[in-house]
């Protein structure tokens, strides 16, 4: 067990012996399992069947949660930073050492494949210990016989981590590991549609972290807004769409919250006309299609040189058509359902506006027989419009469009004209060429020859209305703490 969980008397709980039921979930505030009068239930996507109830909080465990991340906070900032490495160091240990659990339960909450819910997990305890490798800079920006001025971050109090539904567990591990680290108290809501993981991350938190330094609340849509009202919390990382980031924003206005945004993206790729086309292709299939295309940074606008455009089409149709669309439990789906009614419904119009606005589908088209589960058939549209629906707006699902160009200049404004810009990439044999023409691109994360590439030491975050502020890196951690400058004379 950690010496800051045993120096602060966790519950009692022991983390080498005791085993975590995944059948059953609480709320975890001030390190206690808490049940709720109201519960709810998610279903599992692939079957549609009910997954097990969890907690609906109230507004008076939300008021609970942030006293007790109050009062925690006061202790906790003074613990040494290298406890409070060990302790989330520890976490990770722990998360890890549930991988077949967590992962099993993210399957059945979000419908991704076991493998790709295994390396969610993985990547997860990898930036809980990655983040903590960090360090937050302290600058002498003077220092003389009479004074020295010295430039240091200082935590903010209580933070709030809102998760989406997409990566529910990477989402609040790289949430709540800047936040400790730094020395903040955090309160996790997790999406109303994946609730289970997130739970149990604190439940697992309780056996490392003082009571109220890692709390987790289950709930309904109306959680969301009071947790960004509630004058306790001082600061909100936000992930899910533009829509309601703004929400958040606005909310968080009222108390002046420091707020960080990663909002949605509508990320272009540029193909060139000489990439080796049998290389790159799954590749780019797998950068546009992971999730179901359910990542806010997957390949959503893919730009093809129009010399290699037919040949690039049909190799991407056929390497499609070799990827597996089933339950995530299936041994080597890569095609998940999309994971909930409400996405699935948005789906259906897109799929609805194939013929209406005669768009021509290279694979896919139609949708999946009726049966159980919110299965979407893999789909590519050929050529369509620069101003159709597929092309202005994130789908948000496993149908892309591919577009032909000619002109290096016209295919960069095209990229950019976009109020998202999340991430880009450009595809060129030629490094200095596709080096050139990536900064020219208008997004967070711009990467040549690759796409969704991301890493805790590096700062992730988005432009225009993809985001405000960056989270992980050092500058991630910054994120979650106030500017000091001390000025200390030497003599009166």
């Amino acid at each position: 067990m950690s010496p800051v969980a045993v120096a602060n008397g966790t519950n009692g709980v022991n983390s080498n012996t005791d085993k975590l039921d995944f059948t059953i979930f609480y709320n975890v505030i001030n390190g206690k399992l808490t049940r709720t009068s109201k519960t709810r239930h998610n279903i599992n996507p692939a079957t549609t069947e009910p997954n097990a109830e969890v907690p609906v909080s109230t507004l008076e465990d939300v008021d609970n949660a942030v006293s007790a991340a109050r009062v925690a906070f006061k202790s906790w900032f003074k613990v040494p930073v290298e406890k409070r490495r060990e302790a989330i160091i520890a976490f990770a240990d722990a998360v890890a050492g549930c991988k077949e659990d967590l992962a099993r339960l993210l399957t059945m909450e979000q419908g991704k494949p076991l493998a790709q819910s295994d390396q969610e997990v993985d990547m997860a305890v990898m930036w809980l210990k990655a983040i903590t490798d960090l360090k937050l800079p302290e600058e002498i920006i003077e220092d003389t016989e009479d004074r020295q001025i010295i430039n240091r971050y200082t935590p903010l109090g209580v933070a709030c981590g809102i998760v989406p539904w997409n990566y529910p567990v990477l989402l609040a591990c790289g949430k709540i590991a800047p936040a400790l680290y730094t020395g903040n108290a955090i309160i996790i809501k997790p999406s109303p549609f994946t609730p289970y993981c997130d739970l149990k991350l604190g439940e697992i938190g309780r056996r490392f972290f003082p009571p109220g330094v890692l709390q987790v609340l289950s709930g309904g849509d109306d959680l969301g807004p009071m947790l960004t009202a509630h004058p306790g919390i001082d600061k909100v990382s936000f992930t899910g769409s533009s829509v309601t980031g703004k929400k958040v924003m606005e909310s968080c206005s009222k108390t002046l919250k420091r707020v960080t945004l990663e909002l949605g993206g509508n990320d272009a790729a540029i193909v060139c006309e000489d990439v080796d086309i049998e290389k790159v292709i799954p590749k780019i299939t797998l950068l546009s299609f992971l999730c179901s295309s359910q990542i806010c940074m997957m390949i959503k606008r893919l730009y093809v040189h129009e010399s290699i455009y037919p040949q690039f089409l049909s190799a991407m149709v056929e390497h499609t058509k070799t990827l597996k669309v089933g339950p995530g439990l299936e041994p080597d789906v890569f095609f998940g359902p999309v994971q909930n009614s409400m996405q699935y419904e948005k789906m259906k119009t897109l799929f609805s506006d194939i013929g209406k606005e005669g768009w021509k589908p290279a694979i896919g088209g139609t949708l999946p027989d009726s049966g159980k589960g919110y299965f979407i058939t893999p789909t590519i549209i050929d050529n369509p419009p620069e101003d159709s629906r597929i092309v202005t707006e994130e789908p948000f699902g496993p149908i892309l469009p591919v577009l032909k160009w000619n002109d290096e200049v016209d295919v960069i404004e095209r990229a950019n004209d976009t109020k998202m810009g999340l991430g880009a990439s450009v595809w060129s044999a030629d490094f200095e060429r596709a080096n050139r023409m990536a900064k020219q691109l208008e997004a967070g994360s711009v990467w040549v020859n690759s796409h969704f590439d991301v890493a805790p030491g590096v700062p992730f975050g988005g432009h225009k209305w993809s985001g405000m502020g960056t989270e992980w890196g050092v500058n991630g951690l910054k994120a979650y703490c106030n500017s000091q400058s001390l000025w200390l004379k030497k003599t009166f």
